[in-house]
C-alpha cells in the first residue's frame, strides 16, 4: 500500500536525479571544446548511473512479502565510451602529424535534447509532489471537519 508520504519520497528522489543530471549536462557542455584534462587527452562526456531503488516490504493488509519501489538511486557518474570526434586544426596545439585534433565526444545536439527532456521529467516530478501535497492537505481539512 502506497502512502502519500512515499509518493513524495519517490517524487524527492526523482528531483535529486534531475537535479544531478542537469549538472552533469552542463559540465559537459561546458567541456565541449576540452582538449586536454588532468588525467590526459579530450574530456570524455559524463553520464549518471542510476537504478530503481527496491525494497523487500510486507504488505500491512495481506502480510505478503514483495518489492515495493522507494524511486531511484544514483549508483554513480561514468564515462561516456564512444570515440573522440576528429577535427582538423593543424594550428591547434594538440594537432596530431596530420593536423587532426581529438576533440571531446559531446554532441551538442544531443547534450541539448537530454538537457530538455531532464528539465520536463523534473516539472513532471514538481507537479506530482505539488499534487500529493495538495491530496494531504485536503486529507487534513476532511479530518478537521
Amino acid at each position: 500500500m502506497m502512502s502519500v508520504f512515499k509518493s513524495m519520497q519517490i517524487n524527492t528522489s526523482g528531483l535529486n536525479l534531475e537535479r544531478l543530471k542537469l549538472d552533469v549536462i552542463s559540465t559537459n557542455i561546458a567541456n565541449v571544446n576540452t582538449t586536454r584534462t588532468e588525467d590526459g587527452g579530450p574530456y570524455k562526456r559524463k553520464i549518471v548511473l542510476f537504478k530503481e531503488n527496491l525494497v523487500n516490504e510486507t504488505n500491512r493488509l495481506s502480510g505478503a512479502n514483495g518489492m515495493s519501489s522507494e524511486g531511484v538511486k544514483v549508483t554513480g557518474i561514468g564515462e561516456d565510451v564512444s570515440e573522440f570526434r576528429m577535427e582538423y586544426d593543424p594550428s591547434h596545439p594538440d594537432a596530431d602529424e596530420n593536423g587532426y585534433v581529438a576533440m571531446p565526444n559531446i554532441n551538442m545536439v544531443d547534450e541539448m535534447i537530454e538537457l530538455i527532456k531532464t528539465q520536463r521529467t523534473y516539472e513532471a516530478n514538481v507537479t506530482a509532489l505539488n499534487t500529493s501535497k495538495s491530496i494531504l492537505k485536503k486529507a487534513l481539512e476532511i479530518s478537521k471537519d
